[in-house]
């Protein structure tokens, strides 16, 4: 199940606004170069910014969400039809062959359970073509950035055109292991309505990563840093065997 920041209509709404700089999709769009992809599929798409990205530069682009409200936002912004959107997720895809596989963000983290990782592994196997790319980041657990979640780090107030005044924090709310569970909280000046969203993400080691797209018929070819979070994040490259 999406989390309410995701799924939640006007949560939805508002999630482009209060995170407007996208820069870290600039090395994804590169690797999509890097790799000459003409059709690609993106996992956890929500409101569709990167795929439109792609759509923009003559890419056929799916992309699958599990968050309605998400794709709702996504299917009505300028050139969304050049998109094939698709409420779900990688284990309710059609028959592709597609040349690379992405999973932008905190979308591959956010998979938290052990079986729906297995599941998305498989599900993008199924839909790259032999050879075909897939590309996700995650961070590094060795690095303790949920030690920064505090709302003192992160309380904000944003201004969002036909909204009003929205402030918004996050609180980190327990670390069991590799799950770490956060509350962002989101109040509306206009009406005083205050919604929350609970996420939890699995901070995978390196070598457990490699050890599942193994077992699921990958082969990894390089594991580069994020440049935008250098030193703080795995950027897994990985082939279809």
């Amino acid at each position: 199940m999406a989390d309410e920041c995701f799924a939640h209509p006007r949560l939805a709404a508002i999630y482009d606004p209060l995170d407007p700089d996208r820069g870290d999709l600039d090395a994804y769009l590169r690797l999509a170069e890097e790799f000459e992809a003409r059709r690609v599929l993106d996992i956890g798409c929500g409101t569709g910014v990167f795929a439109l990205l792609l759509a923009e530069r003559g890419v056929k682009v799916v992309g699958v969400d599990p968050a309605l409200a998400s794709i709702d936002v996504a299917r009505a912004k300028p050139g969304s039809e050049r998109v094939r959107w698709i409420h779900g997720d990688a284990t309710d895809l059609p028959p592709l062959r597609v040349d690379l596989v992405t999973m932008t963000a905190n979308v591959a983290q956010a998979i938290a359970d052990p079986g729906a990782w297995r599941r998305t592994l498989r599900g993008a196997r199924e839909a790259l073509r032999p050879g075909g790319r897939l590309v996700f980041e995650t961070r590094d657990p060795a690095k303790r950035a949920w030690e920064e979640w505090t709302r003192e780090n992160s309380h904000r107030v944003t201004e969002i055109p036909g909204v009003g005044s929205v402030e918004s924090w996050v609180e980190l709310t327990e670390v069991d292991g590799p799950l770490v569970t956060f509350r962002w909280t989101y109040r509306f000046a206009a009406d005083g309505q205050v919604l929350t969203s609970d996420s939890t993400l699995r901070f995978r080691e390196r070598e457990e990563v490699e050890r599942d797209l193994a077992a699921h018929g990958f082969v990894v070819d390089d594991v580069r840093d994020a440049p935008d979070r250098p030193g703080k994040e795995f950027v897994f490259l990985a082939r279809r065997r």
